[in-house]
């Protein structure tokens, strides 16, 4: 490990930021396959300089995913640690485009979410690499490209790849005390569209069908399904409908969001909807499309074991090491416990502004995330005997 952390203080802060400068002023916004594209061949040009090999993933409608394994991974030999990570954003080009270090804080699209922990990642894998141990360790990371917009096709690829490993490290933005994250709510989407009929609001009013009045009513029906003590929350973020104010609206639709704490109360959730457009579904007509999207990460007897190793890595290099409350928004880490494989999250460097203009990291915590990496690694042979199945 001593040559490690040593290869790591060569490298410094300095280099650190030089690897991703190139990465935030490269936009990959989910939607824009081509830029994400071309974000995954920056990264697969610096990880396979580190002598990893890169199998890649096409997307369909997606960023393609990337897969970067050391050969004691592709070995089989041992328990496996999996490291996790996503390069797509949120930010559309030309809306957020910026590089700029300002009182020990970079601010750019994507430094925190997540671009600064796969800088991280790639400093701690360098390391390993100048001290000629990295080929040695049974280590892969899992870079997806749709990760912002529910990992709508990556995530079987992360189930499959997790259900291959022990653990895994995920290493979305760290919160601004270093809490490491152990627990995460499930998500869920649900798209509903009323059908109605439409009719001259003047001269045949009684003729149509008000779509509109209809998913209002059910509006107002679904936000009562929230139950903040059992950790539920139904939020109509989106309707749209109608097509002019002397119409009787034939169109209307919702767009909803849903949090949980059990991957049957996702469900539950999404059956209660369904319900709610049952009863209203006469005269107007109801269809509902998604459902649950990611199971919650839930805190298991492997991950508690790797929050206290974690942990105690973290305070040797000065972070905070305390565990994180229950999170509402998710992660790949949800799909990684889905597969049965204990996971924790938050392993980026410290900043604020997630989905947002004012998005930055922390500089002088890049150095000591990649410290506390470097030595969770070099205890994962003695964590590894506490997480056999």
């Amino acid at each position: 490990m001593e040559d490690s952390l040593k290869a790591a203080d060569s490298l410094g802060t300095d280099g650190i930021l030089a690897k991703l400068e190139p990465w935030i002023r490269q936009n990959s916004y989910s939607a824009d396959v081509e830029r994400v594209n071309t974000m995954g061949k920056l990264l697969a040009k610096d990880f396979e300089g580190l002598g990893l090999k890169t199998d890649v993933h096409a997307g369909k409608e997606v960023g393609d995913h990337f897969l970067w394994s050391t050969q004691a991974w592709r070995d089989a030999s041992g328990p496996k640690l999996l490291l996790v990570g996503h390069h797509d954003t949120v930010f559309p080009p030309g809306t957020f485009e910026r590089w700029e270090i300002a009182e020990g804080k970079l601010h750019g699209p994507g430094v925190l979410d997540m671009k600064g922990g796969l800088s991280v990642v790639w400093a701690a894998l360098y390391s390993l690499h100048k001290a000629g141990v990295l080929e040695s360790v049974p280590l892969a990371l899992l870079c997806v490209g749709d990760e912002e917009i529910g990992s709508i096709e990556s995530h079987t690829l992360t189930a499959s790849l997790a259900k291959q490993a022990k653990a895994a490290l995920v290493f979305e933005g760290g919160r601004t005390s270093d809490e490491i994250i152990t627990r995460r709510k499930g998500t869920g989407s649900v798209g509903v569209v009323v059908k109605g009929k439409a009719a001259h609001a003047g001269n045949h009013h009684k003729d149509g069908i008000n779509a509109i009045r209809a998913i209002s009513n059910f509006v107002e029906a679904a936000e009562q399904i929230t139950n903040y003590e059992q950790g539920a929350t139904v939020n109509v973020g989106l309707i749209s409908g109608g097509e002019a104010r002397n119409t009787v609206p034939r169109h209307a639709e919702c767009h909803i969001d849903l949090r949980f704490l059990s991957e049957d109360a996702g469900h539950d959730l999404v059956e209660k909807l369904k319900s709610i457009g049952e009863e209203l579904s006469s005269p107007a007509e109801f269809s509902f499309s998604g459902g649950v999207r990611r199971p919650p990460l839930d805190r298991t007897k492997g991950s508690a074991k790797m929050f206290e190793t974690y942990s105690a890595a973290a305070k040797s290099e000065g972070l905070g090491h305390s565990e994180c409350p229950l999170v509402g928004g998710g992660s790949d880490a949800n799909n990684v416990s889905a597969a049965g494989t204990p996971a924790i999250d938050g392993m980026g460097p410290r900043g604020r502004g997630f989905h947002t203009h004012k998005e930055h990291i922390e500089v002088d915590t890049l150095m000591p995330k990649v410290r506390t990496l470097l030595r969770f690694i070099a205890d994962w042979d003695d964590l590894s005997q506490f997480l056999a199945d």
